[in-house]
């Protein structure tokens, strides 16, 4: 089986001083949350879409979920403390509901990230089929430098630098047993999830993301997302 995960736990305060999380905040007429899971509801091969949002947030997001969305697949759980604890939540909840297999996967993507599109969704799904674990990324069009205290520490070769978006995708069963073998400070220092199956031992394949599939995390990202579905709506 293949589940979906929309991750909407984070408070979003680089986004400044709003009154709500900013996948709540409002993009061409709707929660930017609510753009993001219905690209997610566009696609037939999922069992069930799962919606991991702050338990303070929790009411409210069941709340915009049962006024903008009529799919039965579609259901709202608490994250959890670290990201990889609210991919923990969820597997949790698929193995309490519909049980795991060994071939199950689970797909996690950005609440933030509404411009996905049906392809990067189809190349994870048959990507998954190869390997245990996918990442969407992009080719990195800026020189990566690395500092540490405050020099330049490395300059890598660009042309082997990509940038991480989401989708990520892993198997259930493979992911759960790995993180679950981690000790508490790699739990902790993790804030990816394709880099918990790399420390397990395994391939993570990768499939080509998109520019469009930014994440919108500063309020310029905002008004840059505001244009795209206005724009998206105008051609409709």
């Amino acid at each position: 089986m293949l589940y979906a995960q929309v991750m909407a736990g984070g408070l979003g305060k680089r986004m400044g001083n709003t009154e709500r999380p900013k996948q709540f905040l409002t993009l061409a007429g709707k929660p930017i949350v609510i753009h993001t899971i219905e690209k997610f509801t566009l696609s037939s091969e999922f069992k069930a879409i799962i919606v991991s949002t702050h338990p303070q947030w929790l009411q409210y997001m069941q709340d915009i979920v049962n006024k903008y969305i009529s799919d039965s697949r579609v259901v709202v759980i608490d994250g959890g403390a670290e990201r990889n604890d609210t991919v923990i939540n969820a597997i949790n909840y698929i193995e309490s509901n519909f049980g795991v297999q060994p071939d199950d996967v689970l797909m996690m993507h950005d609440a933030v990230r509404p411009f996905i599109t049906r392809t990067i969704i189809k190349d994870n799904i048959e990507a998954s089929n190869t390997y245990k674990a996918v990442d969407t990324v992009i080719a990195a069009t800026d020189t990566i430098v690395k500092a540490e205290n405050e020099k330049v520490s490395e300059i890598p070769v660009r042309e082997l630098m990509y940038q991480g978006q989401t989708p990520q995708t892993v198997n259930i069963s493979e992911f759960k047993k790995i993180f679950n073998e981690l000790s508490e400070d790699q739990k902790n220092i993790l804030s990816d999830s394709a880099k918990v199956m790399l420390l397990g031992g395994h391939e993570v394949g990768i499939v080509k993301g998109a520019v469009g599939n930014f994440k919108i995390t500063t309020p310029y990202d905002l008004k840059i997302a505001e244009i795209i579905a206005q724009e998206s709506i105008d051609v409709q």
